[in-house]
Formats: structure tokens, C-alpha cells, sequence
């Protein structure tokens, strides 16, 4: 876990400047002069960056391992990362320097410590005594490849086998080899003509430790003599090997081939096997062989006291099953079962009572290692249920698209969401008790409610209790339900405008007080969620269509419309605007032919059964026009106190109040300006001629988040990250439809649109809508007194206030119109505005007005309804009455820069160049500390923090290089310190940037290692004890050591020292291995001061090859790039 020094900021190609102009400061110091001067109480010593926690399923699994004592899982990946499960609420992250792929894990039982070994041939010896575990120990194979190891019960000799058939022996202890060897053709000598392959399994005999089974690919499995260093069988088949397993009592063994048959072999037996099945194949009558299957990847052989051994594996499908699911084959006694799963099985391990591998198993369930998932079937119960999974593992159950993060929230919100998500909870689990139990929890330092929100491309949005630094699901919402679905792609209506996910979620905008939920679709849709407890049939679901245009029409357009002037006060709503409707539009051409007035989706028209939850209040959907589609919406905002909802694209604007059900405003960006556009440009007639387009929706077409600063190539690179791209790592590829988000990109290159250039570079043009936010404050400069309006941010940094009339509250808000107009203000800044806050005079945030949450579904008594005409919803300051005459600030942040300016007189008196040479992604006006301030994260990798309202830098860290647009699509700053991104496509990686959490994380942490007894051996019985039989031991010391066996080949592995050196190994110290270890720990400690100068040199000469190795994967990677595509 890196912990950032703030001082220790820069990285010379990525440098920011972050520092205000003198003329910003002249400003600042004259305007400080002006205004009331703001005491701050944040200072730089309050901030601090580190990663907290990672949630979600191990992107990409690769190896999976169980400590039966402890009961800890551990799942390793292809990109070198370590995930370890104890108890609900217990997890851990850890990660490998290298990055290579995990390809075996193995736990030392109940020692508190791990074995990985990786794809680059090295073994690693983790900690686990720790909360952060950590590696202690390292060994690099110089000249062989790793394909299997193998540690029993109890030893501190692990086998390690190899891609060349030999077998090493390693001290877990000292992490050194053993001059122990045994070499492929001693193994085989003349029983095979040819090399026999790697090594694919090693195990010992379970009655006898002096035996070792070896497993060669092509088929050969050898025991092997450890003491005579002799093979004493050979068993040798036709089909190539996979896995093997014994029988608890070492008489017998079962191996699974590529064929898709299992063979099981008596030991003594050596020329045939004893049984050879083929569980999927086809029995033909003629007692011909079954027809061959595809390959048993695993198999496991398992025993009970009361009944027949269980046989699991998986793979064995008969070739002709073609489209079947991965399948996982329980075979007990005469039944098969036959489990299919979700997505391929990367591994599996069955768990059992004892971790003697000489007893009776007693198997009690079977973890399966999905490509994408993580399921425990329960093996005690009728039909093999599955367990409950109690861990945050469906992040990417449907790829997200959004999210958004939520501390500090209302205690009783939780409680809310978690008893209308209980109901959703599916039937027919296991009833017992989840087995992955080991650890401890860790301390709640933290006591505020966290909500993190998740938006997806099925249209899904999940909402999650992340408090205290832990993950549980609580709701789940399906936003598509609304809308009519195609059975087949012929169904489909030719009005969408992506490929394919046409509901995925956008942007989310929530209010948690009042509990209101808007969202915003990729198909240009929005939807007004109420939450309720009580269910409701909705009989008609309310429907609204705007039409939102870019060009202001003249009489010359297809359908003659004349553009609405702008609203001024007292007309109300606009008066052409589309009228409310019910259903969705049967218009769906205009006179010439050309797709218009039409909506992307279908609402259903049926009556629609609304559980209790998030409940639709309105859905509002933009149409095409004249042949040209809706283009996506790049702002939303919902206010629960006005009624109101906002949203705009590269079009225009436009807001509807959502409890009259109405049009407010639908103008096109240019239109907002009125006579003040500083731009000089000239609402333009369409052409008069125009050919349908197909849908074609460049990428700058959504301009969320960007300037028209820059030239064409790099505006594209930047315009791509807002875009919904593909989950995987490709880039956004501009088509004739706008890729959807979860669309397979193959293509590295930002190809160009197929439409004309004159449209693209019109698109282009455009101006969109970037942030949006309701607030009471003061419109004018002669305003007296602070009235609700709406401040609209664009992406060329222009900033517009839109005045809000409001009717009474009560019945008149339903009655008497809402009126809206522009105010004239405009404000300029440099980039796209991306967010908006408001300061009272004591520099404390000012939140948007909002309306207490309250039961919609249930009729109000008299008292009620009285309460509810006098209740008028107004923004409430944390600071004590809140004179009309004092004055307001307004926190703007934009792509490049930040302004506090001074209400009503509109003065700039702070400024800051946030970046020069980058633009930034996210920035979020938070509390911290009982203080507010600014948090960015920028394109170059940098978070920074800045005080408010004097915009005083006071954290500036190098964090993570913007290397895909999941991370600028998904990172967002919250409350109290916290922040978070997706870190890969199914994890969410949480982190902190406040010093106090940095300093309570450690005692926040889970506790993995659990001080627990090791059962007892297993009773040899009177008569096995007198006449022999039972499990022999060996004692490999005698064999393995330095003086029986020599010193191994200095050039055949080096050993690296972890960080966790010696004072890790005291704390691994204990149960049989560690009393070994203690008894060398005077010695290791003595001789560590002799050996530290060869350790450095060791570790030099790994970290040089290292630093070699990746700089020229580097250049292989970018050799053929052009520099924008870094």
C-alpha cells in the first residue's frame, strides 16, 4: 500500500503548474481589501494520499488457494495482484512489483503465510501476520520456468516443478534450494522414448511422506523414492495428463486427460489402470470406446466415513454440446450431477473437515473460481445448492458505465434502501452458514453513513453501503423496465442510436435528503425517480418528448415550426414547446420522409407494477428531428424544493418541472446569450436540402468536459474519455452510431466519422451544456436579497445564470405556472466549466434548497396538508441566521482553472490556474475537517486540493497517469476525505486524502491471521500402530538439508529479500514450522549482518534486470504509437 509524501510531488514530464499568476495575487490581495475576510482552518498537514481499500471481483483470476485452519481464500491474478478473504467484511488487496500473472498459490496451513508462484518464474513468501501483508522472501529460477508446486501438510519443503520435468526442493524457511534434485530422465529412465513435458502435478503419498507422486504432461506419472532417489513405478497412458488426486488412504490415484477421461491406478498396479471413466461420453452398444470429449482440466477425489467418495471435476464435455455452459460434475456413488456455470471455470477447490490428507476427507462444499465470479456449492445438501455470497463481487454483473459517491449521508437513509432491497433478494440458498470465516474485523473509526452509487449498461443502478470501508449491496434498480424491449435485432426499432445497450446509464443525480433520483440515458432519455415503501400499479406512465434543436428554424423547415422567442417573465412555460404527453408519439416522419418528432425508446403502455423503491415519476425523452437523432445528454440536475429537472447536450437546454409535468425551457445554447454572446455567432436556417445521417454521432459530439482550445487531433484524444467507452481497454472509434458503452473496440486508432466534414466540424463547434446547478443566490448585480435560479456551465467556460419565479407551496405550486428567465449574467473562464458551489458569507457551503423526504403513496390527513401549503423548502447555511444583506461566493471550477466570485457585485476575488499543460477530469467541492474545499484530479495523473475560498494549493500529488477512460469516467472526491475509481472492470479502488483516516486505516483494517489450534492428527488405531501400516513420516531435514544433500547451483536461482526481512519472519514465527524457525532465528540473525552485502547485490542486480525488462516491453508497446495515442 504506497503512502504519497506531498512534498515529493513531481514527475518531470507530467509537471504541473499550480501556482497563481502575480496578477491573480495583486487580485487577490486587493480583493481581500474589499471583501470580509474568511477565516480557513485547513492547512496542508491535514492531507494526506493513500489507497484504503479495493472492492469488487479480482479482475482477470488466475490461481486460487484455501487455508482449511484458518479458513482464508486467496485468488490470485494475470496482473500480479493478491486478493485474500476471511469473514464478510474481512478482505485484503495486495500486489506483486512485477505484475506477472499468479499461476499457483499455496498457503503454509494455520502459519499465517503464502507461497505464490508467478508466470516470471518466481516465488514469493508472503507475510500474512500483518494487516498489509508482505512479502519476506523472494526466489528468482534463472534457468528454469515454474509450471507446479507443491507444499504438504506441516513441511517446510516445497516442490517446485518445472517447464524442463525436473523437480527443485525450496526451504520455506530461508527461502533457499536444496541440493535435492530430481531430474526428468532419472524419473522416467527408459520408460519413454521422448521428453516427458512438464511437470503438471507433484504430491506426496498421503500414508507415506517418502513417496512422491510426479505427474508429467504427456501422460507418465512416476512415484518416486525420496530416500533410495529412485522411481519405484512408472505408469505410463496414452492421453495427456491435467491433473491428478489421491485416495486419503494411498492405495489408489485418479488422473484426469485431454481426452475427457479419468483413469484410476491401484500403486501396485502399474502396467494398467484399475478403472478408466469417461463421464460425459456417449456409451456406444458395440463396447466400442465412448467418443472422445474435451479435456478434464481438474479433478478432485474426496472420501467420507458414512458413504461413497465424491469425484468433482470440471471440463469433460462432449464436443457435440456445443453452446453448453462451462460445466462443474459432482460424480457421488451411481449419481452425476451436472452444474453448469455462468461464465469458464478458472479453478476449484472442494473444502473439507480435515487438513490431514491421511483422514477421511468429509468434503462439506466446493469453491469455483469463475472467469467473472466467485460460487460455493454446498455438497451436504440435496441438489448442491449454492451459498449466499455475502461479499461485494457483482460490481460488473452489468459493466458500469457511471457512479457516484455519496459520505455523510442522512442515518436513515441506509436503513431505507436496505429494507426495500431485502425484498429483491433471491430464493433456494444454502441455509447453512457461509465457510469462508477466518479473521477478525477491524476497529469503526469512521461513523457517518458512506453511499456509493453505480450506474450500468443494462440500465441497472446499484446502490451500495460503503461505509466504514466496507461494501454491501442495499438496492437495485432496473431503469429499463419502462421501456418496451425488442424480442430479436429484426425488432428493433431503427430509431436507437447505439449498437447495442441502449438504456445504459449515463449520469446519476441524486438528492439524498429528499431521496429524488434522476437519470440521464445513453439514448438520450431521462428518467424522475420518487422513492416509496408502499407498492403502486402505475396505470399510465407519465411521458414527456422535447425537442431540442441546435439550428433556430425558419419557415423553411420541414415541419414549419417557428422557434420559440426566449421566455420572458410572466409567459409561463414556453409556448411551443412539444405538449406533455402520456404516450409515446405517433408522428414519426416528417413531409419529406425524414425520421422525425420521434423518441429513441418505446414506453410501454401497459400498466406497470412499481415495487417499493425508487418509483418512476417521469420519463422525459429527446426526439429526432428532421432525420437528424438526439444527441446524447452531457448535464443533469433535479431539485427536489423547486420540482424542477435540467438537463442539456451540444444542442441546447432545456428544464421541466416535473410535478406539473411540463416544458419549462428548450432553447439551444446560443439562444441562452441573447444579444451577450461573445462570440458574435448567427443562429443559422438549417439547409433546406438535408440527407438523413444514419444516426452518425461523432465523438466531439458529446463535448462533455472540453474546450475549443485546441487542435483537431488533440481535442479528439481528449474529447474521447467522456465518451461511454468499451469496459476493456480499447478507445472510443467514432462509427456512424455512437459506440455503446460495453461495444467491443478492437481498433487502437480514433478513426473518423463517415458523415461530411461540414457536419463533424459544425458538431464540433457546438457548445454544450457541461455542468448544471440550482441554488438560491443572487442573480444580479443590484439583487438585494438571494432568489432560487439555476447557474448553466458550458464548454467554452462560460457560466449563465437562468432566474427561477416559483409559485406558492401546496396546491398553487400544482397549479399556478413556474416562471423562467434568463438573467443576463454571464461569467467567463478558461476550459469547460465542470462544477459549481456556493459559499455564505462565512465561507461555509451553501447546499441547494431541497424538500425532507416523505411518503408519496399514503393520503395526507388535514394536519398534514395544512403543514404541506405553509412548508416552502429554502437552502439552509450551517452558519447562524444568514442576514439578507450579507453577501454569497461562488466556487466555480473549470478544466483549467478556478474562480471564487463575490454575490451580488459578481467581483472575481480569487483565482488559480489549476493546470497549464493538462485539463482536469473531476473536481468536487467537499467538506473535510468541518471546512470545504476544492479536490481535483487532473488528466496528468495529479490529485490536488485547494482551500475555499482563497483557493490556497494545499496537497499537489502525482497519484496514477490517466491510462484508460474508466478512470476518468468513474473517479469522484466525496465528504469527510474519501474518494474512489474503477480500477479495473469489476473493482472499485477506494482512497483517502485526509491525514486523519490515513492514520486510523491501520486499526480500521480486518486481521486476517487468527491465533487457531491445528486439529489433531488423525488416530492411527491399535493394530496399524503395532503391525506398521498408518502414515509413514519422513524426516526431510535428513534428505532436503545442506549437509545431506549439498548446496544447490548459485546460478539456478537468487534469492531476493522482501521488505518484510527479518522482523517479519519472528512475527510468522510459530505452530510446527515456526518452532523450526525460532530454533534458527538466533542464527539468521546472526548470520544476516554476513549476508546483507550479497543480499544488496542480489537485489540490485534483480531490480537492474527488472527496470531492463520493462523499459523494453515499454518500447515494444509504443514503438509503432503516435504521441497522441500514449
Amino acid at each position: 500500500m504506497r503512502k504519497f509524501n506531498i512534498r515529493k510531488v513531481l514527475d518531470g514530464l507530467t509537471a504541473v503548474s499550480a501556482v497563481a499568476s502575480a496578477s491573480s495575487a495583486a487580485q487577490q490581495q486587493a480583493a481581500g481589501n474589499r471583501e470580509t475576510e474568511i477565516q480557513e482552518t485547513l492547512q496542508s498537514e491535514h492531507f494526506q494520499l493513500c489507497k484504503t481499500v479495493r472492492h469488487g471481483f479480482p479482475y482477470q483470476p488466475s490461481a486460487l488457494a484455501f487455508d482449511p485452519v484458518q479458513k482464508i481464500l486467496a485468488i490470485g491474478t494475470q496482473t500480479g495482484a493478491l486478493r485474500l478473504f476471511g469473514r464478510p467484511g474481512v478482505e485484503c488487496y495486495c500486489q506483486h512489483d512485477s505484475g506477472a500473472a499468479v499461476i499457483q498459490l499455496q498457503f503454509l496451513i494455520n502459519e499465517g503465510a503464502l507461497v505464490s508462484a508467478l508466470a516470471d518464474d518466481t516465488l514469493h513468501l508472503w507475510n500474512l501476520r500483518q494487516k498489509r501483508p508482505a512479502i519476506l522472501h523472494s526466489l528468482k529460477f534463472n534457468r528454469e520456468r515454474i509450471t507446479f508446486c507443491h507444499l504438504p501438510f506441516q513441511s517446510k519443503w516445497l516442490y517446485v516443478g518445472t517447464e524442463r520435468g525436473n523437480i527443485h526442493i525450496v526451504n520455506v524457511e530461508s527461502f533457499t534450494l536444496s541440493g535435492y534434485v530430481i531430474m526428468w530422465n532419472k524419473a522416467i529412465e527408459l520408460s519413454s522414448k521422448s521428453h516427458p513435458g512438464p511437470v503438471v502435478h507433484i504430491s506426496d503419498n498421503p500414508m507415506d511422506e517418502g513417496k512422491l507422486l510426479i505427474g508429467f504432461e504427456s501422460g507418465t506419472v512416476v512415484l518416486w523414492d525420496l530416500k533410495s532417489k529412485k522411481a519405484d513405478y512408472r505408469y505410463t497412458h496414452d492421453e495427456a495428463i491435467h491433473s491428478v488426486a489421491w485416495h486419503h488412504e494411498g492405495k489408489q490415484f485418479i488422473c484426469s486427460h485431454s481426452d475427457g477421461t479419468l483413469t484410476i491406478w491401484n500403486v501396485k498396479s502399474p502396467t494398467k489402470p484399475f478403472q478408466t471413466i469417461t463421464p460425459h461420453g456417449k456409451q456406444l452398444k458395440d463396447g466400442k470406446k465412448p467418443e472422445p470429449c474435451k479435456p478434464i482440466l481438474k479433478v478432485e477425489y474426496k472420501t467420507t466415513r458414512a458413504g461413497e467418495p465424491f469425484i468433482i471435476l470440471s471440463g469433460g464435455l462432449s464436443y457435440d454440446t456445443v453452446g453448453r455452459r462451462p460445466c462443474l460434475t459432482v460424480m457421488h456413488g451411481k449419481s452425476t450431477a451436472v452444474l453448469e456455470m455462468d461464465y469458464s471455470i478458472v479453478d476449484f477447490l472442494t473444502l473439507c473437515e480435515t487438513p490431514y490428507p491421511n483422514d477421511f476427507q468429509e468434503p462439506y462444499a466446493v469453491v469455483v473460481l469463475l472467469e467473472k465470479d466467485l460460487v460455493l456449492i454446498d455438497l451436504a445438501q440435496n441438489g448442491y445448492p449454492i451459498f449466499e455470497n455475502p461479499y461485494p463481487l457483482t460490481i460488473h454483473e452489468s459493466p458500469v458505465t457511471c457512479c457516484e459517491y455519496f459520505a455523510d449521508c442522512p442515518v436513515d437513509l441506509i436503513p431505507a434502501l436496505y429494507s426495500v432491497g431485502a425484498r429483491q433478494k433471491r430464493q433456494g440458498y444454502s441455509k447453512k452458514e457461509w465457510p469462508i470465516s477466518g479473521g477478525n474485523w477491524g476497529l469503526i473509526t469512521q461513523s457517518y453513513p458512506e453511499i456509493i452509487i453505480t450506474g450500468h449498461a443494462d440500465g441497472s443502478i446499484k446502490f451500495w453501503d460503503a461505509s466504514a470501508i466496507t461494501l454491501q449491496v442495499l438496492y437495485k434498480l432496473k431503469t429499463a423496465k419502462v421501456f418496451e424491449k425488442s424480442r430479436n435485432k429484426d425488432d428493433r426499432p431503427n430509431t436507437d442510436i447505439v449498437d447495442e445497450d441502449p438504456y445504459a446509464i449515463q449520469i446519476i443525480s441524486w438528492c439524498p435528503e429528499s431521496r429524488m433520483l434522476c437519470i440521464a440515458g445513453v439514448s438520450a432519455h431521462v428518467i424522475i425517480y420518487r422513492f416509496s415503501k408502499q407498492e403502486v400499479t402505475t396505470e399510465v406512465i407519465p411521458m414527456l418528448e422535447v425537442r431540442l434543436l441546435y439550428e433556430i428554424n425558419d419557415v423553411e423547415t420541414p415541419d414549419g415550426e417557428q422557434v420559440p422567442p426566449v421566455p420572458t417573465p410572466g409567459t409561463g412555460s414556453n409556448p411551443q414547446s412539444i405538449v406533455p404527453q402520456s404516450h409515446p408519439s405517433t408522428s414519426s416522419s416528417s413531409s419529406d420522409g425524414l425520421r422525425d418528432n420521434v423518441p429513441c425508446l418505446k414506453v410501454k403502455n401497459s400498466p406497470l407494477k412499481q415495487s417499493p423503491g425508487y418509483q418512476i415519476e417521469l420519463v422525459i425523452q429527446l426526439v429526432w428531428v428532421s432525420g437528424e437523432p438526439p444527441q446524447q445528454i452531457t448535464s443533469l440536475a433535479v431539485n427536489s424544493a423547486y420540482g424542477l429537472v435540467v438537463f442539456g447536450n451540444c444542442n441546447g437546454i432545456a428544464m421541466v418541472d416535473y410535478l406539473q409535468k411540463t416544458v419549462l425551457l428548450n432553447l439551444g445554447t446560443i439562444e441562452l446569450y441573447g444579444s451577450n454572446d461573445p462570440y458574435r455567432r448567427e443562429p443559422r436556417s438549417p439547409r433546406k436540402t438535408r440527407q438523413p445521417s444514419g444516426g452518425m454521432l461523432t465523438v466531439a459530439s458529446c463535448m462533455c468536459g472540453l474546450s475549443n482550445l485546441y487542435s483537431e487531433s488533440v481535442k479528439k484524444l481528449r474529447t474521447s474519455y467522456i465518451s461511454l467507452c468499451d469496459i476493456n481497454e480499447g478507445t472510443v472509434v467514432p462509427e456512424d452510431r455512437c459506440k455503446s458503452p460495453t461495444s467491443d473496440v478492437k481498433d487502437n486508432s480514433f478513426s473518423r466519422s463517415r458523415s461530411s466534414s461540414v457536419t463533424s466540424i459544425d458538431k464540433e463547434s457546438r457548445e454544450a451544456i457541461s455542468a448544471l446547478h440550482f441554488c438560491e443566490t443572487f442573480t444580479r448585480k443590484a439583487d438585494t436579497s438571494p432568489s432560487p435560479c439555476l447557474w448553466v456551465g458550458t464548454t467554452l467556460g462560460t457560466v449563465l445564470v437562468i432566474v427561477l419565479n416559483l409559485p406558492p407551496g401546496g396546491e398553487q405550486r400544482l397549479l399556478q405556472p413556474v416562471i423562467v428567465s434568463p438573467s443576463g449574467t454571464i461569467l467567463r473562464l478558461k476550459g469547460a466549466i465542470l462544477r459549481m458551489a456556493f459559499l455564505d458569507a462565512t465561507g461555509s457551503l451553501v447546499p441547494p434548497a431541497h424538500e425532507p423526504w416523505r411518503e408519496h403513496n399514503v393520503p395526507e390527513d388535514k394536519d398534514e396538508k395544512e403543514k404541506a401549503k405553509k412548508r416552502r423548502p429554502v437552502s439552509v447555511s450551517p452558519s447562524s441566521s444568514q442576514e439578507i444583506s450579507e453577501n454569497q461566493y461562488a466556487v466555480i471550477c473549470s478544466e483549467k482553472q478556478a474562480k471564487v466570485i463575490s454575490l451580488p457585485s459578481q467581483n472575481c476575488i480569487y483565482k488559480q490556474n489549476i493546470t497549464e499543460t493538462s485539463f482536469v477530469l473531476r473536481g468536487d467541492i467537499v467538506s473535510l475537517s468541518n471546512s470545504i474545499c476544492l479536490a481535483c484530479f487532473c488528466a496528468n495523473g495529479h490529485i490536488m486540493t485547494f482551500s475555499l475560498p482563497s483557493l490556497r494549493p494545499l496537497l499537489d500529488v502525482y497519484y496514477l497517469p490517466l491510462t484508460n477512460m474508466r478512470i476518468a469516467r468513474t473517479f469522484c472526491f466525496t465528504n469527510n476525505g474519501q474518494a474512489l475509481y474503477l480500477v479495473s472492470p469489476t473493482e472499485i479502488q477506494r482512497l483517502t486524502y485526509s491525514q486523519e483516516t490515513c492514520e486510523n486505516l491501520q486499526e480500521m483494517l480486518g486481521e486476517l491471521f487468527t491465533p487457531v489450534e491445528t486439529p489433531e492428527a488423525p488416530n492411527r488405531g491399535f493394530f496399524k500402530g503395532l503391525f506398521g501400516g498408518g502414515a509413514q513420516s519422513l524426516d526431510r531435514e535428513e534428505l532436503f538439508g545442506e549437509s545431506a544433500s549439498g548446496k544447490a547451483s548459485r546460478s539456478l536461482a537468487q534469492h531476493i529479500p522482501g521488505p518484510g526481512g527479518i522482523e517479519g519472519v519472528k512475527g510468522a514465527a510459530s505452530g510446527v514450522v515456526g518452532e523450526l524457525a525460532r530454533a534458527r532465528l538466533a542464527l539468521d540473525e546472526r548470520g544476516q549482518k554476513l549476508g546483507e552485502l550479497e543480499e544488496k547485490t542480489a537485489a540490485m542486480l534483480y531490480s537492474a534486470d527488472s527496470f531492463s525488462k520493462h523499459a523494453h516491453e515499454m518500447m515494444l508497446k509504443y514503438k509503432d504509437k503516435k504521441w497522441y495515442q500514449f
